[in-house]
């Protein structure tokens, strides 16, 4: 067996390159005897690295510790960065940074299990660190997606000397609640994801019988299949990825599986007790809502430490100014308005910590979030919607002041913040899972080729995976229902976490339902049928209205109240907007569609059609509950949380 620390047979000598030198494919050993491979950047005077201890950053990736990051890059510096280059950034301004490649990929041994295992081997990671002569005995965190998952998996642990995080785009607070499974329903960018990172993986394997089966695999067509089984499925070639994709599909309920530390943050918010977090997303990301549910688990303890940035932004993409088809103009991004860039944004969180520059208290609010909408609403000249938007402080999250008000659903297709329907009503409508509503944008990552994150008019073309012909609005499906008010008198503003309460009932014994909340632009120039911007939806697979952990089918008849909690949001709705809901049962393939049978997830293969059915009357006033925030100076109405 190696030693704790040693060379691998491809190790190289250290890398000299003046003020930085670089041990590279260090292979250190966790608990289990699996040895992780390593870079280690340490700062250097003509060549020689430098004898004294510094504090030392840490970035865990499946990625590749020095192949290119996308997302390392800046308005004034368009090219991505390697991690290397990441890492000698920060070596020239006062740290040791480490580079590790995460189990089972590149140069690490042991098998790849997709989020799992990160706890422990992040912990090792930690406490090999403040082993060596080079280390203070203090260590920071970064990373982005993946990344951030390592991190806030290891700080459950409460490894000794870890001291900053700076968690961007990830970190599970709870994965059963969104990032792998949303309202019961399963993510299936986890399928195009792993599709992707298996093929990856084999092109630096010898492996050429399982590269050319994965070559020959179409991944549209396979979705087009669904669902599938172990062993047919586009992923065969690859059992580990295979394994691990169905095993987050199968575990339907909340259950130990989803306590596991590296997907439960949420059951560990003690372990982060008095280390300070920086947390980090989009508007237009799947980790939203577990980037705003780590900041209030936090921040509400009595020694938590944390800050929250929110922007109008895809995944991780920080520094431009529009997401999907709609442009938030030149204040949208974190390049030359949070700070110059993204590097120095990070150094200035970690000089806080570990050299203590403290900014003043005016320039460290606890919330930054990025108000959408103010725009002129026209084509710009990059063909996109001008919606704007502007950038705001607070000192908590949900803002203080917030009046959550309801706003009812009527049987006439009318949003009313005023009155339920009088009467019994019920609208009903054919799900088919063989003909589910397609995704336009929304918060994805990963989806390519079949699904894009961001804001689009709710228009099907030719683009769209799963849109048919003729490509008319989704509002034109007969199996979406649109509720909308009349147009707005004045602006409104949503900001916060959002929820949509109905009263439904279905011929099935199970289905979903799902709903989006849509800012409805009139009629211009250049939209003369007027967009349809998607703002924020959700799913609810109906066995889970009760309890995560307890499904119940429906019974026959059973008039059901669900909850659907979509990702937060902050858009200012423009007087003559109208504010609109669409409810459906599918959102495919962002979700996997319900086959409306009631059988164990990821293992059932029939399907039937249901009749669904939303219930409108004052005892069943099924309704969005949205967080407004009072124009300046006006009196509060309403709910207030």
């Amino acid at each position: 067996m190696m030693n704790a620390t040693q060379m691998s047979p491809a190790a190289k000598e250290p890398s000299l390159h003046g003020d930085v030198v670089t041990q590279s494919d260090t292979m250190v050993a966790m608990r289990d005897g699996v040895h992780l491979a390593t870079d280690v950047h340490r700062p250097a005077r003509n060549g020689v690295a430098l004898t004294e201890p510094f504090p030392v950053l840490m970035e865990r990736t499946p990625y590749g510790k020095t192949h290119i990051a996308r997302r390392e890059r800046s308005q004034r510096e368009p090219q991505a960065l390697r991690r290397d280059e990441v890492a000698a950034c920060f070596v020239r301004q006062g740290y040791i940074v480490v580079m590790q490649d995460c189990r089972g990929r590149h140069g690490s041994e042991g098998r790849f299990t997709k989020y799992l295992g990160e706890a422990n081997d992040g912990h090792d990671t930690v406490a090999w660190i403040r082993e060596q002569p080079w280390c203070d005995g203090r260590v920071g965190t970064f990373g982005l997606s993946y990344g951030a998952h390592t991190q806030t998996a290891l700080a459950t642990q409460r490894p000794a000397g870890l001291t900053a995080l700076f968690v961007d785009c990830g970190g599970f607070a709870n994965a059963y609640r969104g990032g792998i499974r949303h309202g019961g329903a399963f993510e299936l960018k986890q399928g195009t994801w792993a599709f992707r990172e298996a093929r990856a993986n084999l092109s630096t394997r010898d492996d050429p019988v399982a590269s050319a089966r994965m070559d020959a695999e179409n991944i549209a067509d396979w979705y087009r299949r669904l669902p599938w089984k172990p062993g047919h499925s586009p992923l065969a070639a690859v059992p580990e990825y295979e394994d691990y994709l169905f095993s987050q599909w199968q575990h339907g309920n909340f259950d130990g599986y989803w306590r596991q530390p590296e997907l439960y943050a949420a059951g560990h918010y003690d372990a982060f007790d008095s280390i300070p977090v920086l947390l980090m997303c989009g508007w237009w990301d799947p980790y939203a809502q577990t980037t705003t549910d780590n900041y209030e688990g936090i921040s509400r303890r009595e020694k938590g430490i944390a800050r929250l940035v929110l922007g109008p932004w895809t995944h991780g993409e920080r520094s431009v100014t529009y997401a999907g088809d709609v442009d938030f103009g030149p204040t949208a991004t974190l390049d030359g308005n949070l700070a110059e860039d993204y590097f120095s944004f990070r150094r200035d969180w970690f000089d806080r910590w570990f050299f203590d520059r403290h900014p003043a208290p005016a320039d460290d609010p606890a919330v930054r979030y990025f108000r959408m909408g103010g725009g002129s609403g026209r084509r710009n000249a990059d063909g996109r919607l001008d919606h704007g938007g502007r950038w705001h402080a607070a000192d908590a999250w949900p803002l203080p002041g917030t009046v959550l008000q309801p706003y009812y659903l009527r049987a006439d297709g009318s949003l009313d913040p005023e009155t339920t329907e009088p009467h019994e009503a019920v609208l009903a409508f054919d799900f088919d899972p063989a003909h589910p509503v397609p995704t336009i944008g929304g918060s994805i990552t990963s989806g390519e080729p079949l699904m894009t994150a961001g804001a689009y008019d709710q228009r099907t073309h030719d683009g769209i995976f799963g849109a048919e012909s003729p490509h008319l609005p989704l509002a034109a499906r007969r199996d979406v229902l649109v509720f909308q008010t009349a147009p707005l008198a004045q602006d409104v503003e949503v900001t916060g976490p959002i929820s949509i309460r109905l009263w439904i009932s279905s011929s099935a014994p199970d289905t979903d339902f799902t709903a989006k909340l849509i800012d409805w632009h009139p009629p211009s120039a250049d939209y003369p049928q007027g967009y349809a911007m998607n703002i924020t939806d959700g799913i609810l697979r109906c066995r889970y209205r009760r309890s995560w952990e307890e499904p119940t089918l429906l019974e026959d008849g059973e008039i059901a109240e669900i909850t659907i909690e979509p990702m937060p949001t902050s858009n200012l709705f423009l007087k003559g907007h109208r504010i609109r809901l669409d409810v459906s049962s599918s959102n495919f393939p962002r979700f996997d569609v319900n086959p409306n049978t009631g059988e164990a997830e990821g293992r059932g293969l029939r399907r039937q059609s249901a009749v669904n059915r939303v219930h409108l009357s004052p005892q069943r006033p099924s309704h969005v509950l949205l967080p407004l925030q009072p124009a300046p100076g006006a009196p509060h109405t309403g709910r207030c949380r």
